[in-house]
């Protein structure tokens, strides 16, 4: 029996950080960042079934085509990703009565649907990058035994490409799902590894009043390559989604709407029809799929 302490409750017997319980989602989920994003998708469902919110946890389900699917914001960064992971695994893999795992393990697909900034002056504003491997520059993953998931020969062709100081932690390197990958993939797709920092400013080499402890590390991480993989992007969330997926059984994928590039030092002139276009593509390969 997991304790109380551990697997915390609600007094309605919802799991206390989403305030869902299990009948409130569906096998299919869709992760956004901002709460404001969910109602952009679920504009597009023909009846939408159940509605909740508690602190930036938004979630609503319904139905797209037919299709059952669940969209839920996350907020910002891994540490949420890790409270949204081991709470949605409960709601499907653990009986919240006699708090004891199921036998038979249920596996989720969750896709994420984010805005990101590219790192490669060929990967423009406005396209779409699908994330084949999720870099974990954060070190949550490491409370939990993530070699068992991981990529050590890329994690350590990183760390000797960037000269990585080990007291930032070792980063974590974690594949997509294949079923999702070939669900949703498509001509318009750039694929590589996306990189996912515990911060938004000094993690990701942003420096307004604070010197930073690696001032090249972005020109760094622009020209890695290991066997054609390059890094594409850098965000907050994928590698934490990765990780967590790939421990607990579930089928992850992210996907981005490239509203910055980086190196060009150029941003979006319309950054919400990039991520409606995304919106409306990821809806109907998930419709469409078995």
């Amino acid at each position: 029996m997991i304790k109380s302490s551990e697997l915390i409750l609600n007094p309605d017997g919802s799991v206390y950080h989403l305030n869902l319980k299990p009948e409130h989602i569906a096998n299919d989920i869709i992760f956004v960042g901002d709460q404001n994003r969910v109602e952009k998708i679920t504009q597009f469902f023909s009846h939408i079934e159940f509605s909740q919110q508690k602190r930036e946890f938004k979630t609503q389900t319904g139905l797209f085509k037919g299709k059952r699917i669940t969209v839920m914001s996350t907020g910002i960064g891994p540490d949420n990703i890790d409270i949204v992971m081991n709470e949605l695994d409960a709601l499907v893999n653990i009986d919240l009565v006699t708090r004891k795992p199921k036998e038979a393990l249920t596996s989720l697909n969750i896709i994420r649907m984010g805005t990101s900034g590219s790192l490669q002056a060929d990967i423009p504003v406005d396209s779409f990058v699908m994330s084949k491997y999720g870099l974990g520059l954060d070190n949550m993953l490491r409370s939990y035994l993530v070699e068992q998931v991981s990529n050590p020969a890329l994690e350590d062709a990183f760390m000797m490409h960037t000269n990585w100081d080990i007291k930032k932690g070792r980063p974590y390197v974690i594949a997509c799902s294949e079923n999702l990958e070939r669900m949703i993939e498509s001509d318009r797709m750039h694929k590589g590894i996306t990189a996912t920092a515990g911060g938004f400013y000094g993690p990701q080499g942003r420096i307004l009043r604070l010197e930073i402890q690696d001032n090249d590390l972005n020109s760094k991480m622009d020209n890695f390559n290991f066997n054609e993989h390059r890094i594409t992007n850098l965000e907050m969330e994928t590698a934490a989604i990765y990780g967590l997926s790939a421990l607990l059984g579930h089928n992850a994928l992210s996907l981005n709407a490239i509203i910055a590039n980086r190196a060009s030092g150029t941003f979006s002139d319309d950054p919400y029809k990039a991520v409606d276009e995304l919106i409306a593509y990821t809806l109907d390969k998930i419709a469409a799929a078995k």
